[in-house]
């Protein structure tokens, strides 16, 4: 059966989640797959395309958020659910950083968030800064509880990390930037009302 690139990927992923970013090379995913690494760049043209490709498989299964949902609200329940995708999968939080910064749309459920941040009060000059924090915060939160979990695994002497409490940590700084997001809604929306004010007494 000829080789396909949903073949490659689907691999490349199975690679990931059972032994981490450290092991998907190229050669491994050529191993695992009976083909010569060479094979391969016909349907990948390097790792980095290949890594986005898995990141997008990664969140590929999160749904959209509800369209009745208050924008504060769907974006917080989105970033959670890209940080319970992302905390089962070693590394995957590396992967999904490396595909972002490539190509910082690739994945949907990232492209929702940054509409989301913009629906819930970043200017639009502002938005793709702020979605940039929000994810930074999903993948620092994941990254930190597995780097967590790895120490305690070789030092015994360290707490294991308890999964309620970086999830409880992650919601408190989620929750930060929402209500500065509101704040900035009322702003804009306040010194518009007095510039209309203004105008109108100047008449």
């Amino acid at each position: 059966m000829a080789l396909s690139r949903d073949q490659v990927v689907a691999t490349a992923v199975d690679l990931l989640r059972r032994y981490g970013l450290a092991d998907l090379s190229m050669r491994r995913l050529a191993r695992e797959l009976g083909v010569a690494p060479g094979a391969l760049y016909w349907h990948v043209a390097n790792k980095q395309e290949l890594l986005v490709e898995v990141a997008d498989v990664l969140l590929s299964e999160i749904p959209d958020p509800r369209p009745d949902q208050p924008p504060a609200e769907a974006l917080v329940g989105l970033a959670v659910a890209v940080r319970d995708a992302l905390v089962q999968v070693p590394d995957g939080a590396d992967v999904v950083g490396l595909a972002y910064a490539v190509e910082p749309g690739a994945a949907r459920p990232l492209r929702a968030l940054a509409q989301l941040v913009h629906d819930a009060g970043a200017p639009a000059s502002e938005r793709d800064e702020v979605a940039s924090l929000v994810v930074h915060h999903i993948l620092g939160s994941v990254a930190g509880q597995q780097d967590r979990a790895m120490a305690a695994a070789v030092d015994p002497d360290l707490p294991a990390p308890d999964a309620t409490s970086e999830a409880k940590a992650f919601e408190v700084g989620l929750a930060v930037v929402v209500r500065g997001l509101a704040r900035s809604t009322e702003a804009r929306w306040v010194a518009s009302h007095e510039s209309r004010v203004a105008g109108r007494e100047s008449r």
